[in-house]
């Protein structure tokens, strides 16, 4: 029986002791698991001393020979660093059988590789898998998603039960199950995708710089007739935000969450259904103000970040009569 060629790909950005504690776990993964496995660390020209620290990791725990590290000249944001890797990966003689993407801000779980290689395996019209995300304290973390549209928009900014429950079919977030399911997307915190797959369709649209762009590449796999899955056997730890700089409760997003929306929206469904988007988005905010203001109660908005109103409308509008939205289009 042929073992397949596994190769992870992290993207590093000022989070070198985070990489290396990634490392750590991914050799016991591979000496446990998964013989064969690589690993290529793209430093995203991070500018400080994170290339000298991984280096030095390498050589120190001797693992020169399974783990590559590739510094890039520019920090042209997730998709751009980790295409740089993938297209390493692909352009070997013998390229891996699948390439997993892999934040530096995680930890993998014993047998969490094996476990995403066991559903490409079980399923050749597999062509993407995710792992099951917890918390710093093993807390599962709901990591099977549905795209979102007009109606999760709505449901999402209302905050309001009865409507969660009615829409319950298109709101983004997916019930958390202990069978490993098909789903529309999985975080690229954490995903393996069959190596076909990058041949077929291309590598992650660098449009975006950050955030959005694994729920495009998904969209793009299905819509070439790859299956998603979510695999909860596979357990990565995620300190959410850590390597993004936005882990802080209650913070004001990235401005680059709100282009990767936008640019979503417009690429994927065109200009009328993002403006349906917003306008329902916005129906159900003032909805949940309304009832607050009479008293009504409303959901829990503690975790969500501050000013999004007006980062998101504001900046949407701002887009739609500056013109920067055509180039959203591409």
């Amino acid at each position: 029986m042929t073992v397949p060629f596994v190769a992870v790909v992290i993207l590093n950005y000022r989070t070198p002791g985070m990489v290396i504690e990634c490392l750590k776990s991914l050799d016991t993964e591979r000496a446990a698991a998964v013989p064969g496995l690589r690993c290529l660390v793209v430093d995203g020209a991070s500018g400080d001393d994170s290339v000298k620290c991984i280096a030095e990791a390498i050589e120190k725990y001797g693992w020169s020979d399974w783990v590559d590290l590739k510094p890039l000249d520019m920090n042209g944001g997730f998709a751009f660093g980790n295409n740089a890797g993938i297209g390493v990966l692909l352009s070997q003689p013998c390229p891996p059988d699948y390439l997993m993407l892999l934040n530096p801000d995680t930890l993998v779980r014993p047998r969490a590789v094996a476990a995403l290689v066991a559903v490409l395996e079980a399923h050749p019209e597999a062509g993407i898998v995710g792992s099951q995300l917890e918390d710093v304290n093993g807390k599962v973390e709901p990591s099977a998603r549905r795209s979102p549209g007009v109606f999760s928009e709505l449901a999402g900014a209302a905050c309001l039960g009865v409507l969660d429950r009615l829409l319950a079919s298109k709101v983004v977030t997916m019930p958390v199950l202990e069978t490993r399911q098909q789903c529309d997307w999985v975080s690229g915190a954490a995903m393996m995708v069959r190596r076909q797959v990058f041949e077929q369709i291309g590598l992650l649209d660098e449009g975006y710089f950050l955030y959005f762009e694994e729920l495009d590449f998904c969209d793009r796999a299905r819509a070439a007739g790859w299956e998603v899955w979510h695999e909860p056997a596979s357990r990565v730890m995620h300190l959410e935000g850590a390597s993004t700089g936005v882990s802080a409760p209650h913070s004001r997003r990235s401005s680059h969450w709100y282009d990767s929306r936008r640019r979503y929206f417009v690429k994927q469904y065109g200009l009328l259904r993002w403006i349906a988007a917003d306008a329902a988005w916005t129906v159900g905010r003032a909805s949940l103000m309304l009832r607050r203001l009479l008293r009504l109660g409303g959901g829990s908005t503690v975790s969500e970040p501050r000013r999004q109103m007006r980062d998101l409308i504001g900046g949407d509008l701002w887009a739609l009569f500056s013109g920067r939205i055509w180039s959203h289009r591409q």
